[in-house]
């Protein structure tokens, strides 16, 4: 069949690649000249399929004050006169419950679960060269109500399958010594051996080579995606700025974009930017102890440290709400001195390269996968910070559904309509 898949971010190119390694004709559309110039392309690296609770946790609503008053804070806010943006907050305080955040996270368990299967079997066919790591993860918490919180959720992650160890402060350093300057600072952390970290945007890369040359996909790059044209309850074409392209089935998976492009068709995507921030540090020679190997993530400050090749990449803050991609100095100034404080021998902030993204989101945290009202059209979109984690799964997801097969993963809860 001819398909054609709206975007080349990591979940579109997961999807090209998983359907045209089952013998479909797959044409990539996006407006950028390069696969992953967006929300892939220097994201945190953390292939985290052990942590996916969604953003809406219990624990937002005493903080929520801070979160609303302090700009330095690593949650904001950014409030407009938009009633689609209040509709979404309205649905993201609502999944704060405790049962509800639980349930979430089970079915985004369950879907990380199956992507880490699909993301290992895309590895072992094809040879991609993007910093890829099994290193572990290591979460510390640096106060004790946070801490004893973890080790609750670490002994409920258990029960999904999750391999953790709860380690006290000594131990953490023992195991990440470059944490010897916070000594004193935290209470102890959650260990979790099987996590892994690489480059999303050279992942996506690699992969878009793959695609061209062994699966002979073709990439329409510059081309600026507009108007789907559907008839008798199918799209028979999208238009671009340089001619229309025909298929038997469209993937939507152009981020936030989805939203504009679906709207004249008479659905509404559920989706808020969620603006993220990165750095990538260059680790110098002779350095090495003092920058994180294995992957960390600070919990009160909502940092993550992935170590990528011979760099790091720090990634944080999440802005909801926020209007374009565009760097905040402040809260890159606010990033780098929390850096400072946790990794002192870090060097080379000045000169790190920054970056700054916005990640489409639900309100609850999971992504919309599956059917639209036009039998041709399917979503996959909404991933929010877990892109690089989900991708492969969902892209899974998609095939099977193109191709008739009972999904390996229950759809329901990702199904437009069910995800707000």
């Amino acid at each position: 069949m001819k398909i054609c898949i709206l975007g080349a971010g990591v979940v579109g190119l997961t999807t090209a690649y998983f359907l045209a390694r089952n013998g479909h004709e797959v044409t990539i559309v996006d407006r950028n000249g390069l696969p992953a110039q967006e929300t892939s392309f220097a994201n945190g690296g953390q292939l985290s399929y052990s942590y996916v609770a969604p953003l809406a946790a219990p624990s937002i609503f005493p903080n929520l004050p801070k979160y609303l008053l302090n700009r330095q804070s690593p949650l904001g806010f950014r409030l407009r006169a938009d009633p689609a943006q209040w509709r979404w907050l309205l649905n993201f305080v609502r999944a704060c419950s405790p049962g509800t955040f639980q349930k979430h996270t089970a079915e985004l368990a369950t879907l990380a679960d199956f992507s880490r299967t699909a993301m290992h079997d895309l590895m072992q066919t094809e040879a991609l060269d993007f910093d890829f790591n099994r290193f572990g993860k290591l979460v510390i918490h640096r106060d004790r109500k946070s801490f004893k919180n973890a080790v609750a959720l670490a002994a409920y992650q258990k029960e999904l399958g999750a391999e953790q160890d709860v380690l006290d402060e000594e131990a953490c350093i023992a195991l990440e010594p470059a944490l010897a300057g916070l000594k004193g600072q935290f209470s102890g952390g959650v260990f979790t051996p099987s996590e892994e970290a690489g480059d999303c945007r050279k992942f996506c890369e690699a992969l878009d080579t793959v695609l061209q040359e062994k699966y002979g996909v073709t990439t329409l790059y510059h081309h600026k995606i507009g108007a789907l044209r559907a008839e008798q309850g199918q799209v028979r074409a999208v238009s671009t700025d340089r001619g229309d392209i025909e298929a038997d089935h469209f993937v939507m998976t152009a981020g936030l974009v989805s939203r504009e492009l679906m709207r004249p068709l008479g659905v509404s995507l559920p989706l808020c930017a969620l603006k993220g921030y990165s750095l990538t540090v260059a680790v110098p020679e002779g350095a090495e102890t003092a920058a994180p190997k294995i992957s960390v993530t600070d919990s009160q400050n909502k940092i993550v440290y992935a170590r990528l090749g011979d760099s790091v990449r720090v990634a944080a803050m999440v802005d909801i709400g926020a209007p374009d991609a565009a760097v905040d100095p402040r809260r890159l100034e606010t990033l780098k001195k929390q850096v400072r404080s946790t990794f002192p021998g870090l060097a080379g902030l000045e000169r790190a390269r920054s970056w700054a993204g916005l990640r489409p989101a639900t309100a609850e945290g999971k992504p919309i996968i599956g059917k639209t009202p036009y039998r041709n059209l399917l979503l996959n979109v909404g991933h929010g910070a877990l892109g690089f984690t989900l991708a492969s799964g969902s892209a899974r997801l998609i095939r099977d559904l193109i191709e008739d097969r009972a999904p390996p993963v229950e759809m329901a809860p990702f199904a437009l309509g069910h995800v707000r």
